[in-house]
């Protein structure tokens, strides 16, 4: 007799497991522990089988009854549907062994133990952060050129003009690799000679390009490290300032009122004053809390009597996907140069007073700690809401970004 919805749904659990009959060899198994599992007991080949159809309550009696009437078609037909099911997870399993992912995974387990850490972090990131979101769970015999080179091309829009090309270097392992262990015939990367824009080599390595700013600040809003290093990456880009003297900042030369950081330029050994626009007022008194038991704005991770590590605004760029030959510490001073100069049209004169370079007028006299203060006052804000509308474009495509340069 066939079994009813109330049936099963008031079916309890017994001391032993116990079967409830269907029709057609179909049955509910009840355990002891109260679950439930319908099952399709079968022939074939003049074997007994029993075939797994789900649980219930997942898998109702109206569908439990559907997937035994598909099953009892196959047997009809010659085909073991417990062997269909085998065959099927076997492919899976072989279609997952052989993703971009895994085998990436593979080769940098049998390459890695001779590189050193920093090495070893660097490829973890790029994998991670640039060929794994778009090609990780592709089957690696299925990507084409073309495929390949798109996402290189996302990289390279970020401006990180040679993480794309090391990118390809590493896709390029992996490709090699997976025809060594035969699950590849050839190397896609092998067709994409010359597709990719040459990077530039600069002394100190800087983003200078608005779209790669905008990429830059987006990557620095999205940093999730410590505070600390998430604010000294912003006001690296906000007062470009050399690194030695933003990781050295200490809280007594903030003057809080004037909205300025005072302090003395260890190359020069001249004092300097540096406007701080609204941006970078918000971002320390939003850190204060965290750091104002040190006399540094950024103490060392080790201990408060102590600046921050000289590596740990360059470690966090690293972290972000920005190898040494695009972006370094020093090189958020080169980009504020270019960009302020090129993009916003200030006065060479005035970038230069901010940036601390030794500056004589027609005169010969040195650089005055307030000249030009006024006007530079005014550069830093104005430079402080260009960067925040660049981020704002790169986190809404749509956006248009405003003029903010000189007036006038």
């Amino acid at each position: 007799m066939a079994l009813t919805d109330i049936q099963v749904k008031t079916a309890a659990p017994r001391e032993k497991p116990y079967k409830l009959a269907d029709s057609g060899g179909m049955h509910l198994l009840i355990n002891p522990n109260g679950s439930k599992y319908w099952r399709l007991k079968y022939r074939i080949a003049g074997k007994e089988k029993s075939l797994p159809l789900g649980v219930y309550p997942d898998v109702s009696l109206k569908e439990a009854r559907a997937k035994a009437a598909d099953a009892k078609r196959d047997i009809g037909q010659g085909v073991d549907p417990m062997a269909e099911r085998k065959a099927q997870k076997l492919q899976l399993h072989a279609a997952h062994e052989n993703t971009f992912e895994v085998l990436a995974n593979a080769w940098f387990a049998m390459i890695s133990p001779e590189w050193s850490p920093t090495h070893k972090e660097r490829t973890q990131n790029l994998l991670k952060n640039h060929l794994f979101p778009w090609l990780g769970q592709r089957p690696i015999n299925e990507i084409t050129p073309p495929e390949l080179l798109a996402v290189l091309h996302k990289v390279q829009d970020r401006g990180l003009l040679e993480t794309a090309k090391r990118a390809k270097q590493t896709a390029s392992q992996v490709f090699r690799y997976a025809i060594r262990v035969g699950k590849l015939t050839s190397d896609p990367s092998r067709d994409l000679t010359g597709a990719l824009t040459t990077p530039k080599v600069t002394h100190f390595s800087a983003i200078t390009e608005p779209q790669g700013v905008a990429a830059l600040m987006h990557a620095i809003d999205a940093y999730t490290g410590s505070p600390a290093v998430k604010a000294a990456l912003q006001l690296s880009a906000l007062l470009f300032q050399r690194p030695g003297e933003i990781r050295q900042m200490r809280w007594d030369q903030i003057d809080w009122d004037a909205a300025e950081w005072r302090y003395l330029v260890t190359k020069t050994d001249k004092q300097h004053i540096v406007p701080l626009a609204g941006q970078a007022l918000k971002i320390l008194q939003e850190l204060q809390p965290y750091t104002e038991r040190s006399e540094f704005v950024f103490p060392s991770a080790r201990g408060a009597a102590r600046p921050m590590s000289e590596n740990a605004v360059r470690v966090a760029l690293r972290t972000m996907g920005y190898t040494n030959e695009e972006m370094t510490p020093h090189g958020f001073r080169a980009m504020a140069r270019t960009v302020l100069d090129e993009q916003l049209g200030f006065p060479a004169e005035w970038i230069e007073h901010q940036l601390a370079h030794k500056v004589k007028d027609p005169l010969g006299n040195a650089y005055n700690r307030t000249k030009h203060l006024k006007q530079r006052k005014e550069m830093m804000q104005k430079w402080a809401d260009y960067l925040d509308a660049l981020r704002l474009q790169a986190q809404s495509p749509n956006v248009i970004t405003a003029n903010f340069g000189r007036a006038g």
